[in-house]
């Protein structure tokens, strides 16, 4: 995704940027031209002083974004979700954040069974991604607190390269 959007943007770095960002919150454009986050429209003003551009940079991506057919169904489709990584521990969670290899295959596979194969609940889980974020992470939200024997079993999977739980 990210590449179409480098390619579309080219000559626009200013669009190019509020587009990923865009991208990177889950802002929906429609046909005409509109930002909304879920279905709340947004003000072209206030997402721009957000991302420190002039308010018509942000209009002119999303009508841009609306007359290509490609981009339309892509960004019409884009849809918010909640985090709750930032307030588990006010909600009794554990949060394991895992670094590992991108290209690497199985990272949340082998994770997941670690937790699995130990009756830990999985509340939430998101990865990064790479395209998107340069240091992508893996987060895992659980329900109650990981025991240091489960611990030990995430620290020891080959696929990561940090492990931090919050």
């Amino acid at each position: 995704m990210l590449g179409i959007l480098e390619k579309f943007f080219e000559n626009a770095r200013g669009r190019k940027l509020v587009a990923i960002e865009f991208l990177r919150l889950g802002l929906k454009v429609d046909g005409k031209g509109k930002i909304y986050v879920g279905s709340i429209e947004l003000p072209p003003a206030k997402i721009g002083r957000a991302l420190r551009v002039d308010r018509r940079v942000v209009i002119e991506t999303a009508k841009a974004i609306a007359e290509n057919d490609k981009l339309l169904q892509i960004f019409y489709r884009l849809e918010p979700r909640a985090f709750i990584g930032n307030a588990a521990k006010e909600l009794g969670f554990d949060v394991i954040e895992i670094r590992a290899d991108p290209k690497k295959k199985g990272v949340v596979a082998a994770a997941t069974k670690v937790l699995a194969d130990n009756g830990v609940n999985i509340r939430q889980v998101i990865t990064d991604d790479p395209d998107l974020f340069p240091d992508p992470i893996l987060t895992v939200i659980i329900d109650g607190k990981l025991s240091s024997r489960v611990i030990k079993k995430l620290k020891e999977l080959d696929c990561a390269e940090s492990l931090m739980i919050k």
